[in-house]
């Protein structure tokens, strides 16, 4: 998805272009049929080589959104991943100490993460996986990932969907794992002020960071002097059995079910209500009558 801004920042509203165009766009520009939740399919642009990059900025493209998958099979993702996300009262430093959480967690799961900056407060954890596994089945891998992460830290983690709930935590957006929800590429500009990159980096790196340090100034003599840290992603690949072994144990012992999804999707078999906590329990008060 090409996320657009027509005047420029302070041009007014910005966009996403999910349809490749029908018109203006190169032959050469490469694209993949997906299905989207509405169950409507449609082309969108795949980015395999700097020409399409250079194409997409001069549609007003500042940011890159892919799907986790590869154009070959758009229904089985090959990318496992956690956002996390900084809720008001945490910021960057909180990001990464939830982050070292997770990488400890998959470490034990014999996973391989990668980190990187998500251009905004948070991060982004990136594993390599078989492409064996449905949206379904992925984002269920990931909820139980979370949840893990918010036994072990609940103080500092938390899998609430609604705001409300959330406090001064991290906030684990297990829907980034959904069929069409896409976090911002690697390396792909931000629509920010100082225009910040979405930056991989190495772990080791991570606590004398900040996400500010990353922008199209900066990154270009970065990446010539220290190479991609994402560099051994592919040679990294990981299976969901470990995963999706904790979610039956969540499911079956704990008694958890799914969590909600996105509000422009169709209602999931065994979601639970889209209703703001508050909300529900108001509606669930006595009449009176």
């Amino acid at each position: 998805a090409l996320h657009r801004f027509p005047g420029g920042l302070d041009g007014g509203s910005s966009f996403y272009t999910k349809h490749a165009p029908a018109k203006g766009m190169p032959e050469w520009v490469q694209t993949a049929r997906v299905t989207f939740p509405s169950g409507r399919t449609g082309h969108e642009v795949c980015v395999t080589e700097p020409a399409t990059a250079v194409w997409a900025v001069q549609m007003n493209a500042l940011e890159l959104h892919p799907w986790p998958v590869r154009r070959e099979d758009v229904d089985h993702p090959d990318e496992l991943r956690l956002d996390l996300d900084p809720q008001p009262g945490t910021d960057f430093a909180e990001a990464v100490e939830a982050a070292t959480e997770a990488r400890a967690l998959l470490t034990e799961l014999g996973m391989v993460p990668f980190v990187k900056t998500s251009g905004g407060r948070g991060l982004h954890l990136l594993v390599r996986i078989e492409p064996r596994w449905s949206f379904i089945e992925t984002r269920r891998a990931i909820i139980a990932l979370a949840r893990e992460l918010e036994r072990r830290r609940p103080d500092l983690i938390t899998t609430s969907w609604w705001k409300e709930e959330r406090g001064e935590r991290i906030f684990t957006d297990f829907n980034q794992m959904a069929r069409d929800r896409m976090l911002a590429a690697a390396y792909s500009t931000r629509a920010e002020p100082d225009a910040r990159v979405s930056m991989p980096v190495r772990w080791e790196d991570l606590p004398d960071i900040a996400p500010e340090d990353f922008t199209v100034r900066t990154v270009p003599a970065l990446f010539a002097s220290r190479g991609d840290a994402h560099a051994g992603i592919d040679d990294a690949v990981a299976t969901l059995d470990a995963l999706l072994e904790m979610a039956d144990r969540d499911e079956h012992e704990r008694g958890l079910g799914d969590l909600p999804y996105p509000p422009e999707f169709p209602k999931m078999p065994g979601e639970p209500k889209r209703v703001q906590p508050s909300k529900a329990r108001h509606d669930d008060e006595p009449s009176g009558e």
